[in-house]
């Protein structure tokens, strides 16, 4: 699977998190395609989890995000948001999502080839506060994107 254009969050090239899982689908499908589907049924963890975050995250003055809303979408552009992501590119091939704040910032890669789906996390830190959040962040965020694409691939397609 060739990896998509690079999209950088800064111009400094450091990461603090780098993340990547791929899987291989029984038929293609696109790059929001595997956005709905793994949204669609969002893991009731993920409601616990995001509830934690956003009250632990209050306390530093970091914007709340609520989680996933489990919504559909037919299309997207640049400029729209798909729940707390910003879409920065949209194509039938590759989504690229961010979230900037304070304490880091998110970009996350859904790129398709065929039948071939990945998802890349990276993470920039720009504080103490973000550093010490990506600490149980980074490990619970591989777990569940994996899960979530195990679950994509369980799922009967969306019709």
């Amino acid at each position: 699977m060739e990896a998509p254009e690079r999209v950088t969050l800064d111009s400094s090239g450091r990461l603090d998190f780098y993340d990547r899982a791929e899987l291989t689908l029984p038929e293609p499908i696109s790059a929001l395609e595997v956005w709905n589907r793994i949204m669609a049924r969002p893991q009731p963890v993920m409601a616990l989890a995001f509830r934690i975050r956003d009250a632990i995250s209050a306390r530093f003055g970091v914007r709340r995000i609520g989680g996933f809303s489990g919504i559909p979408r037919t299309e997207v552009a640049v400029g729209d948001r798909l729940d707390f992501f910003l879409v920065e590119r949209a194509g039938p091939d590759l989504l690229v999502l961010t979230e900037r704040d304070r304490h880091l910032d998110v970009m996350t890669c859904i790129s398709t080839a065929g039948r071939q789906v990945a998802i890349t996390s990276s993470v920039i830190t720009h504080n103490l506060f973000g550093r010490l959040y990506m600490i149980p962040v980074g490990p619970a965020h591989r777990l569940i994107v994996r899960r979530m694409l195990r679950r994509l691939a369980a799922a009967p397609p969306r019709r």
